[in-house]
């Protein structure tokens, strides 16, 4: 039984009452798994013939699963980006309204990525992801993870929340503001949540969560929608924090969430002094009512006039015959109107944005860096770009090569020189230069197994 402080206990007897006790076991239970498909690479038809990983569907999620798998985060399958691991639970905010594939949508605190990469694949390429993430060491784990499931139509940046407003005004269809908060939803698959927990962070949470929602409003168009997230179970980080936005802001609008939510979720709790009479449109997701750990969430809209971004010229960029040179060589095909360049190297946006430099820590597909005379690709060229390639090695799961190649060893191969990609059940997983046989391995370092088994 975890030793859980006795303030929370008395807090969740308060707002449960009668089903507490089952709350309290349900924490000494082992936390549910799950796992999304990353439908920008791989269809749900084709993942279910090669599914290793959870036969079982996540209900609320189209392309989600409980995850049945130990090391999955060492499976080839994984390291080509088909799948991200995911706390089901975590899942529902993103699925609480539907996503037009035409958005510009802006994750405000984004790391390590999960709701970022589930509101990606509901976009499609003319739509926008901005994943933000103020920490810069989270930010480069955020930016991994979009590397890995080779999305293409996405930003990255890594600023106050208060700093986007300068970059961003007025400017998303739809912001997630999975705010941070006091973790009380993470106490059965994190102690160190537990340890940390105490009333004063819970107010000094939801003081924060009050600024970033505040600089939502500031972010958003006419006519747009913030969900609101926590994975805790406080009232003063979730009923009490949206009651007090809808006082202060009468132009928006609680709204109920989408209809394949509700079964798995308990309706928002109505407190003494609510001003919101819908505030049970609000979602609770608890551990003993659901498979999942804690979390809440709302919908809220910007009842305003809808109004489309004003229209701003993009400035022409003269590309380098060394770019377009490197690019018609390694690719069947492309837009060549996507190809720009990002604090000095080419990259390859859509849809077609322009953005100050500083803004982004990573804009779209970044496809290389410019030396002299060449261009040397980057991992996440040959992640999000493989299926394009002139040049391809696609590899058995089961296969020695694949062990080797994620070991970071050199492979013979039957290709012709130049950059190939190699790719796993058609899926690319990372880039090789190939030379009369004999592949020289460009796997990130980083990335590398450790040891030649999973």
């Amino acid at each position: 039984m975890k030793k859980i402080p006795e303030a929370f206990n008395n807090r969740m007897k308060q707002l449960l009452s009668d089903n507490y006790d089952s709350f309290i076991e349900a924490l000494s239970a082992e936390p549910i798994k799950g796992f999304r498909v990353n439908t920008d690479k791989i269809s749900l038809a084709e993942f279910e013939k090669i599914n290793i990983f959870g036969k079982e569907k996540i209900p609320y999620v189209e392309n989600g699963y409980y995850l049945n798998y130990e090391k999955a985060g060492n499976h080839p399958y994984h390291h080509a980006g088909m799948i991200y691991i995911q706390e089901p639970a975590a899942m529902a905010p993103a699925e609480c309204i539907d996503i037009d594939p035409q958005w510009k949508i802006l994750d405000m605190c984004a790391a390590p990525g999960g709701k970022s990469t589930q509101l990606k694949n509901k976009l499609g390429e003319s739509g926008l992801l901005v994943s933000n993430e103020i920490i810069s060491s989270r930010c480069k784990i955020l930016t991994g993870n979009i590397e890995r499931l080779g999305l293409k139509n996405t930003v990255t940046t890594c600023m106050d929340t208060n700093k986007l407003i300068r970059h961003f005004p007025a400017f998303f269809d739809l912001i997630m503001c999975d705010a941070p908060c006091s973790g009380e939803g993470m106490f059965r698959k994190d102690d160190t949540a537990i340890e940390e927990w105490s009333e004063e962070n819970v107010r000094m949470c939801a003081e924060r969560q009050a600024e970033i929602l505040e600089n939502a409003v500031q972010l958003l168009k006419n006519g747009g929608y913030i969900i609101y997230a926590t994975c805790t179970f406080s009232l003063e980080e979730n009923e009490m924090l949206i009651d007090s936005f809808l006082q202060q802001h009468k132009d928006f609008e609680l709204i109920d969430v989408n209809e394949r939510i509700k079964p798995y979720t308990m309706p928002g709790i109505f407190f003494e002094g609510c001003q919101t009479e819908n505030i049970s449109f609000t979602r609770r997701f608890y551990p003993h009512t659901a498979k999942g750990e804690g979390q809440f969430m709302a919908v809220l809209h910007n009842t305003s006039a809808y109004a489309e971004n004003c229209s701003s010229s993009i400035k022409s960029v003269k590309i380098d015959k060394t770019i377009t040179d490197f690019l018609d060589d390694t690719l069947i095909a492309y837009d060549k109107s996507c190809v720009t360049l990002y604090n000095g190297n080419p990259v390859y946006l859509t849809p077609v944005t322009e953005f100050a430099k500083g803004t982004a820590f990573s804009c779209g597909v970044t496809i290389g860096e410019i030396k002299k005379n060449y261009i040397l690709p980057h991992h996440q060229f040959f992640s999000a770009m493989g299926k394009c390639f002139r040049r391809k090695i696609d590899l058995k799961a089961d296969s020695s090569d694949i062990l080797r190649y994620l070991h970071g060893e050199e492979i013979d191969v039957d290709c012709e020189n130049g950059w190939a990609v190699i790719t796993v059940e058609g899926c690319p997983i990372g880039g090789i230069k190939v030379s009369n046989g004999k592949a020289k391995n460009h796997y990130p370092k980083g990335l590398r197994l450790k040891n030649i088994t999973w």
